[in-house]
C-alpha cells in the first residue's frame, strides 16, 4: 500500500513583530523569533540586548508582556553574548508583568547580551519532574551598585535613568512551540482599561480569532486584541468538503456572563444561489454528543474579567460552488443583549479529502468529539448472537434465566474446565435467585407484586427487559440489559409513593459454593476466597465490587447509582476518586458481607437504615459480568510473538518475533497518545513490517494527552470536560502555557513531551475512536497496545469493532502495573479492567506484580485464564517455569528472553497441541506433591509437560500419568528435557521414577511413545 500523509509538525515562527504602545502612542516595534541554547539551564525564553558602546553600567527596558504571575519573584539571568559567561553585576530596577527594567555591566563592551527570563530548576523523577522557578539571586557587588547609584536606597531617586541604554533586539523562545507570540503576549492593565472605556455600555466583548491562533489565556487579553479591536467580522477560507473550524473569544467586561446560547444563520452565496445550512455548524462549548451516543447541552458562563474561548465549526459540502458565503452568528448570554457578528467564508474550488482530517492543524478533527462511530449492537469475534427463549437469555457459553422481578433466577456456564471449548452440560453459577431484598422498619422482608418482566429490545447484540414490582408504598422499577459479551446492567429505581422507613435494602447473590473458589476485589488480594469477608465503602479505595468464581464459571458484581462517573486510575486515582453511590453507601452505613451458607457463598451488599420521603427515588444500580467471556485461544498464544520496542523490523524478525508494539517517544510515534504528527514515518514502518509478514501495533490510549496535540487549547476551553482540573505544576511548558488548573502527566525529557491528564469518560473518547479509525484506514496499523485503561467498556467495545472492521487479525494487548497500592486505591488490576477483557487478545500484567505469589494469585490476577485470556510476564522477567503452567512467557526485549522457549515450542509443534492445565479436575498428568503443579500440552503420540514448583526446598516428584487419555503406550515411553537456554539443561528421565525439582524452578519435558 502506498500512502502519503505529510502533516505540518508546527507553524514556523519566523521574525515577527508586535507594535507596543505606550500611553496611546506607538513607541517601538518588538521583534519575536526563535534562538538556540540549552533550555534546561537557562529556560525557554530570552531577550537579545544590544549595547552600542563601552560603559560601566547600562539600563534596558524590556516590554516582555508576560502571562506568568509575579515576575518580580522570578530570576532573570543576563549572559555575555561574546563569552557565554553570566553577568554578575545586575540590578533589578522595576519588574512588572508588562515590562522589566534592569541595569547591568556590559563586561565585554559593545555587543550582544542575552536576558534569560523564566529559568527553571528541574528535580525529582525524570518522567514526573518537579520544576521550580528560582527567586532572584543577589549577584552584584556592593561596590558596583554604589558606583552607579543602584543600591536599594538610591533606586527611588531614579538616577539609574541617566545611565546609557541598551536596546531590545528581539524576544526569542528556544523554539516555535515554546513561543508566547502572539496569543500569550498580554495587554497591559492600562490598555485593557482603555478598551473598556471605549466600550462603556458593553457587559462583554467578542473577538473573532483564526484557528491558527488558538486562544490560550483565560485571565488576560492578548495584546493582539487591543490592536484589532472587538466585534470584527469572522472571515475564513475553506476548501470544498472541509470542516472549517474557528473561534470567538468572549471577554466578560463588567459583570459575570451566564448561560450563553449560540445561533447561526444559513451562509448564502454572495453571488449565485448556493447555501451552507446553519445546521451545518457545531458549537463545541455549548453541547455535543457524549461517548454513549447521547446528546447533551453545556452551560457556558464566564466570570468577570475572564476570557472564554468558544470553538465552532461548519461542514462545507463537497457540492458547494466556489465563492464567498455570508451569514451571521449570534451570541446571547442570559439577561444580556445579544451580539451578532457577520460570518464570511470563502470556499475554494479544491475538494479536500476527509473533511481536512489528514492535517490536524486545521482543527477539523474537533468534529470527532461528537462522533458516534461504532455505536451499534453488532457483534465482534468470537461472540455469538444473544438468544432469547422465553425467560432464558443466552450468550456465548452462558445462560441467564430472568425471574418475574427482572433479576436473574438462575445463571449457568457451559465453559469447560480446559477453557478451550464449551461443554454440553452447564455448571450452576448461583445456587438460588439473585434478589434485591428490602426490609421494613421492623426488619420484615417485603414481598413484591408485579406483572412480570417484558422484553423491550432484542437483537444480536443485546436483550433488554423491564419489570415493575410493587410493595405497599414502594415501587421498584428494574431495567435489565444483557449484551453479547455476558455483561448485564441493572438499573433499579426504588421510589416511595409516601414516606417510609426501611431497615435495609440489600443485594443478595448466592454464588454456588463449588464455583466460589477464587475471589479478588474490595481490598482482597486475588486468590482462594475466604470463608467470610466484610467490607465497607471507603473513598480511598478504587473498588465498588469484586469477582468471585472458578476457572470456568464466575461473576463480577459492582454497585453504582445514577451519578456514577469512572474515576481516574494509574497513579491519579486520588485526584478524582470514586463517587460514593448515595443509595448503596448511604452515609457510611453500606457495605458487603460474604459468608458460607449451605450450598452457597452468600454475597450480601447492604445499604442499611434509611427513611425515604414521598416521591424520593434511590437508584440501586448494579452490574453483573458473567465469566469466562470466551474460550482461550491457545493457537493464537503460541503463534503471536511480541517484540515490545521500536526497532528495525529485520532485527525483530531475526529473533523470531512477528508482532511489534511501537510505544511512544520514538521516531514514528513521538508524542504520547497523539500518533498523528509524523504519519509518513509511521506508514513506512508499518509497511516494512507487513512486507515481512509482521504485525505492527502502536501505543495509543486516552489516560493522558501530549501538549503537542493541535487541539489542546480547544479542549482546555471546555473546562474539565476532557482535561482534568488539578494543582498544576510539572514540566516547564505546562507551567508556562496553561492556567494552573491541570494535572501534569507523563514527561519525556528528550522530546520535551509533557502530558496532561484526561478527566475520565468524556467526548475525547469519541475523538480517540475516530483517531483509531483514521490510523487503521490511513496508516494500516494492526492493533493497539494499551498501557492501563482510562476508558469504559462501551469505548473498548467500539475500539474492538473499529479494529475488526478494518481487517481481520487486529490485536489488542493490555498492560497494567499492579495497582494494589495507596495511590491507585488498592485496586486489583484484573478486577479493575475485567469489563474490558471480552475485547482484548492478551494480558501483560506487569510492573510490581509478585511472581513469587501462590498459584491462586497467578490464576486470578495474572494469567487471565478464568476470563478467556492468556498473558505474558514483565516484572524482572517473571518466572519462566511457573509461567509455562499458564502458557506465559516474558516479552522481548523488556525482561527475560523467551526465544529459546519459542524454539522448543516450534520443535514440538505446540500450536497443534491441546492445553490441559493443572486446574482441570481430570487432567491426565499430575504430581504427588501439592506444591509442584503440572500442565500438559497434548499432541498425538507425544505430550509436553510443564512442571513448576512453589515448594520451599528441592523435592522429588513422581508423575501420575493417565496413559490412555494421552494416547501413549507406556511401554518404552521416554521422558526428556530438551536444552533451553537459561531454563534447563538437557536431561532424560524414567517416567516411572521421581524427578527432582528445585525451589522456584521446574522442568519442561516431553513425553513420547515408542
Amino acid at each position: 500500500m502506498t500512502r502519503s500523509l505529510a502533516i505540518p509538525r508546527t507553524f514556523a515562527l519566523t521574525l515577527l513583530s508586535l507594535s507596543v504602545l505606550s500611553t496611546g502612542a506607538r513607541s517601538q516595534e518588538v521583534q519575536y523569533g526563535v534562538g538556540t541554547w540549552t533550555p534546561d539551564s537557562l529556560g525557554n525564553h530570552r531577550v537579545i540586548l544590544r549595547v552600542d558602546g563601552d560603559a560601566g553600567a547600562v539600563t534596558v527596558h524590556i516590554p516582555w508582556r508576560r502571562r506568568d504571575l509575579d515576575p518580580d519573584r522570578k530570576e532573570t539571568i543576563i549572559v555575555d553574548g561574546r563569552t557565554g559567561a553570566r553577568v554578575a553585576n545586575v540590578a533589578r530596577l522595576e519588574i512588572t508583568r508588562a515590562s522589566g527594567d534592569f541595569a547591568f555591566e556590559p563586561v565585554s563592551g559593545a555587543g550582544e547580551y542575552y536576558a534569560y527570563y523564566l529559568p527553571y530548576i528541574m528535580e525529582g523523577r525524570s518522567n514526573y519532574p518537579t520544576v521550580t522557578y528560582p527567586e532572584p539571586a543577589a549577584t552584584a557587588s556592593a561596590d558596583w551598585l554604589r558606583r552607579h547609584q543602584l543600591t536599594s536606597e538610591e533606586l527611588p531617586g531614579g538616577a539609574w535613568r541617566n545611565l546609557p541604554r541598551a536596546t531590545v533586539v528581539e524576544i526569542q523562545s528556544v523554539d516555535a512551540f515554546n513561543g508566547f507570540f502572539p496569543m500569550e503576549v498580554i495587554a497591559t492593565e492600562d490598555e485593557v482599561a482603555a478598551l473598556e472605556q471605549s466600550n462603556p455600555q458593553a457587559s462583554y466583548l467578542l473577538f473573532p480569532e483564526d484557528r491558527s491562533n488558538p486562544i490560550r489565556m483565560t485571565t488576560d487579553l492578548p495584546f493582539r486584541w487591543i490592536e484589532s479591536g472587538p466585534g470584527a467580522a469572522i472571515q475564513g477560507a475553506a476548501d470544498r468538503g472541509e470542516f472549517y473550524a474557528f473561534q470567538i473569544g468572549l471577554y466578560a467586561v463588567r459583570r459575570p456572563i451566564r448561560n450563553l446560547s449560540v445561533t447561526f444563520t444559513d451562509l448564502r452565496a454572495t453571488s449565485g444561489r448556493g447555501v451552507i445550512a446553519g445546521s451545518a455548524f457545531s458549537s463545541f462549548n455549548t453541547g455535543g454528543v457524549d461517548s454513549f451516543g447521547d446528546e447533551f447541552a453545556k452551560t457556558v458562563s464566564v466570570e468577570q474579567g475572564k476570557v472564554q474561548a468558544l470553538w465552532f465549526g461548519v461542514q462545507v459540502p463537497e457540492s458547494a460552488a466556489p465563492g464567498t458565503y455570508a451569514g451571521e452568528v449570534t451570541i446571547a448570554p442570559e439577561g444580556e443583549a445579544p451580539t451578532t457578528l457577520p460570518v464570511s467564508l470563502n470556499v475554494s474550488s479544491v475538494v479536500i479529502p476527509a473533511s481536512g482530517d489528514d492535517e490536524p492543524w486545521r482543527h477539523s478533527r474537533l468534529r470527532w468529539l461528537n462522533s458516534g462511530i461504532a455505536m451499534d449492537d453488532e457483534l465482534v469475534t468470537p461472540f455469538t448472537p444473544v438468544e432469547v427463549d422465553g425467560n432464558r437469555v443466552s450468550v456465548l457459553g452462558r445462560r441467564v434465566t430472568v425471574g418475574r422481578n427482572g433479576f436473574p433466577a438462575a445463571i449457568e456456564s457451559f465453559f469447560s474446565y480446559e477453557m478451550t471449548h464449551l461443554d454440553d452440560a452447564p455448571r450452576r453459577v448461583v445456587s438460588a435467585p439473585v434478589r434485591l431484598v428490602v426490609e421494613d422498619a421492623g426488619g420484615n422482608t417485603l414481598s413484591w407484586e408485579g406483572e412480570g418482566f417484558r422484553y423491550t429490545r432484542q437483537n444480536a447484540g443485546v436483550a433488554m427487559w423491564d419489570a415493575r414490582n410493587v410493595s405497599g408504598a414502594l415501587v421498584m422499577d428494574v431495567h435489565g440489559a444483557m449484551e453479547f459479551d455476558g455483561n448485564i446492567e441493572f438499573r433499579v429505581a426504588l421510589q416511595a409513593t409516601e414516606a417510609v422507613t426501611l431497615a435495609d435494602v440489600r443485594l443478595e447473590i448466592p454464588v454456588a459454593a463449588d464455583v466460589a473458589k477464587y475471589m479478588m476485589g474490595m481490598g482482597y488480594k486475588g486468590g482462594f476466597r475466604p470463608a467470610a469477608f466484610d467490607w465497607q465503602w471507603d473513598v480511598e479505595h478504587n473498588q465498588d465490587g469484586a469477582w468471585v468464581g472458578d476457572v470456568n464459571a464466575g461473576l463480577q458484581f459492582s454497585m453504582r447509582d445514577d451519578r456514577y462517573v469512572r474515576p481516574l486510575n494509574t497513579n491519579f486515582y486520588l485526584r478524582k476518586p470514586l463517587i460514593m453511590p448515595a443509595s448503596w453507601e448511604n452515609e457510611g452505613q453500606g457495605g458487603c458481607r460474604m459468608s458460607e451458607e449451605g450450598d452457597a457463598f452468600m454475597v450480601r451488599c447492604f445499604s442499611g437504615h434509611r427513611t425515604m420521603q414521598t416521591g424520593e427515588v434511590q437508584h440501586y444500580d448494579f452490574r453483573l459480568a458473567l465469566t469466562p467471556f470466551k474460550p482461550i485461544d491457545t493457537a493464537a498464544q503460541w503463534r503471536t510473538r511480541f517484540y515490545h520496542r521500536f526497532t528495525p523490523v529485520d532485527s525483530i524478525a531475526a529473533l523470531g518475533a512477528n508482532t511489534v508494539n511501537v510505544h511512544h517517544a520514538n521516531r514514528v510515534n513521538p508524542f504520547i497518545n497523539y500518533p498523528f504528527i509524523v504519519p509518513d514515518e509511521m506508514i513506512a514502518y508499518v509497511d516494512s513490517g507487513h512486507a515481512r509478514d509482521m504485525k505492527v501495533k502502536i501505543y495509543y490510549t486516552v489516560r493522558e494527552l501530549t501538549n503537542r496535540a493541535h487541539e489542546l487549547f480547544a479542549l482546555r476551553s471546555l473546562g474539565d470536560e476532557i482535561l482534568s482540573f488539578g494543582q498544576g505544576g510539572g514540566p516547564p511548558w505546562l507551567q508556562e502555557h496553561l492556567d494552573q488548573d491541570y494535572i501534569a502527566g507523563w514527561y519525556v525529557p528528550r522530546l520535551k513531551d509533557a502530558a496532561v491528564i484526561n478527566s475520565g469518560v468524556s467526548r475525547w473518547h469519541n475523538y480517540y475512536l475516530e483517531g483509531l479509525n483514521w490510523l487503521v484506514q490511513n496508516v494500516g496499523i494492526d492493533g493497539l497496545y494499551i498501557d492501563d485503561v482510562a476508558f469504559d467498556r462501551t469505548t473498548m467495545k467500539r475500539v474492538r469493532k473499529i479494529l475488526d472492521r478494518g481487517g481481520p487479525g487486529k490485536l489488542i494487548d493490555l498492560h497494567s502495573a499492579n495497582q494494589f497500592n495507596v495511590r491507585d486505591g488498592f485496586a486489583n488490576s484484573a478486577n479493575l479492567y475485567l469489563e474490558h477483557f471480552p475485547y482484548i487478545n492478551r494480558l501483560w500484567f506487569g510492573e510490581y506484580f509478585d511472581y513469587d505469589s501462590r498459584p491462586d494469585f497467578w490464576m486470578t490476577e495474572l494469567a487471565g485464564v478464568p476470563f478467556g485470556l492468556m498473558g505474558e510476564m514483565l516484572q524482572d522477567g517473571g518466572n519462566p517455569w511457573r509461567g509455562m503452567l499458564y502458557g506465559m512467557t516474558a516479552r522481548l526485549p523488556w525482561a527475560g528472553d523467551p526465544t529459546a522457549l519459542w524454539q522448543v515450542w516450534d520443535e514440538f509443534g505446540i500450536e497443534e497441541s491441546r492445553m490441559v492445565g493443572y486446574w482441570v479436575p481430570d487432567h491426565p498428568i499430575a504430581t504427588n506433591h501439592p506444591d509442584v503443579l503440572a500442565t500438559a500440552y497434548i499432541k498425538e503420540g507425544q505430550t509436553m509437560v510443564s512442571l513448576a514448583s512453589w515448594a520451599e526446598e528441592a523435592v522429588d516428584v513422581r508423575l501420575t500419568i493417565d496413559w490412555e487419555k494421552l494416547g501413549i503406550d507406556p511401554q518404552g515411553a521416554t521422558l526428556t528435557a530438551p536444552p533451553i537456554r537459561e531454563f534447563q539443561e538437557a536431561a532424560g528421565f524414567d517416567p516411572a521414577r521421581a524427578v527432582r525439582v528445585e525451589p522456584g524452578r521446574g522442568w519442561l519435558v516431553i513425553l513420547r511413545g515408542r
